[in-house]
C-alpha cells in the first residue's frame, strides 16, 4: 500500500506520493503517478495525471486504461484542434474509463478475485477548471474537485493522512495562500515516521495547472523545490512541538491572541 494525496489549487491540482509498495513483508520502490501528455507538433501537451494505490498490478492496468480513455480523445480532436477537453469532454473521457474498470473489475470477480484498487485522475480544462475523480474497487467515479476538493489513496489515508488534514481543518477553497507542495510533503513524511508501508516523501510530485498565457501546463516537482520542502517539513515538525510547549506554559488563550497579533501585522 502507499499513500497517494491529491489537492485541488487554485486552477490546477497537484498529485504527490511516496514510492514505497508491499508484498507481504517486502517492500520495494514503485511510481503511483503518472503523467499523461502527448505531442502535437514537436510540444507535449499535459492532459491528466493519474494516482493510484492497492494491487500494484490494478494499479497498472488502470492507468492504462485512463492513458489510453485520453488517447482516444486526443487522436479524434486534441491533436486536430490542439487543445485540451473542455468540461463536458473530461465528463465523457471519466465515463469511458469508468465503464472499463467497471466491466474488468466484475471480470475479476467472476473468476473469484476481488479488485484491491483505487484511482484517481486529475485534469484541467481547456478554460481552466480543475477537474479530480477517486475511481473506487468497483470502478465508479466520484468527482471530488468542488467537494471536498481533495482525494487521498492508499493505507496511509487511515493511519495519520487524513487525520493530519482535519488537524490543520484544511479546505480548499480556504488555502489559497498556503503552499500545497508542502503541505503534501509534510503529511507524507509524517505518516512515514508510524507507518512502515509508507516510505518519506522522495519527490514524487506532479502539478497541472492553467496559465494565462500557455494554457494548460503538467510538471513534475524540481529537485531545488523538494530540497527546500524537506528542510521546512523539519522546520515545521519542531515548530508544532513548540507551541504545544507554549500552551503548556503560557495557556491557550494566551497562546491565540499572540498568533492572532503576528497575523494581523502582516
Amino acid at each position: 500500500m502507499t499513500l497517494v494525496i491529491a489537492l485541488v489549487w487554485g486552477q490546477g491540482v497537484l498529485v504527490s506520493a511516496d514510492s514505497r509498495a508491499s508484498s507481504g513483508l517486502v517492500f520495494h520502490e514503485e511510481r503511483k503517478i503518472k503523467p499523461i501528455f502527448f505531442l502535437k507538433g514537436g510540444k507535449e501537451l499535459g492532459l491528466g495525471i493519474a494516482g493510484g494505490a492497492g494491487d500494484a498490478v490494478l494499479v497498472k492496468q488502470g492507468f492504462r486504461v485512463i492513458e489510453l480513455a485520453f488517447k482516444s480523445w486526443f487522436e479524434k480532436v486534441g491533436s486536430r484542434e490542439g487543445r485540451n477537453p473542455f468540461a463536458d469532454e473530461v465528463g465523457d473521457i471519466v465515463t469511458g474509463i469508468e465503464s472499463r474498470l467497471i466491466a474488468r473489475y466484475r471480470e475479476l470477480r467472476g473468476v473469484g478475485i476481488e479488485p484491491n484498487a483505487s484511482l484517481l485522475l486529475a485534469s484541467v480544462t481547456q478554460d481552466g477548471k480543475p477537474r479530480l475523480y477517486v475511481f473506487d474497487d468497483r470502478g465508479l467515479a466520484e468527482p471530488v474537485h468542488d467537494n471536498p476538493g481533495y482525494a487521498l489513496l492508499g493505507k496511509g489515508v487511515i493511519t495519520g493522512g487524513l487525520l493530519l488534514l482535519r488537524l490543520l481543518d484544511y479546505r480548499s477553497g480556504e488555502a489559497w495562500e498556503w503552499d500545497l507542495g508542502l503541505l503534501s510533503a509534510f503529511i507524507i513524511d509524517m505518516v512515514s515516521e508510524i507507518d512502515p508501508t509508507v516510505s518519506p516523501f522522495l519527490g514524487e510530485s506532479y502539478f497541472i495547472r492553467y496559465d494565462e498565457e500557455e494554457g494548460v501546463v503538467l510538471g513534475p516537482l524540481k529537485e531545488e523545490a523538494y530540497k527546500e520542502y524537506k528542510e521546512l517539513v523539519r522546520k515545521r515538525k519542531n515548530l508544532f512541538k513548540l507551541l504545544w510547549n507554549a500552551m503548556e506554559k503560557y495557556g491557550e488563550d494566551t497562546v491565540e491572541r499572540k498568533l492572532k497579533e503576528l497575523v494581523k501585522s502582516e
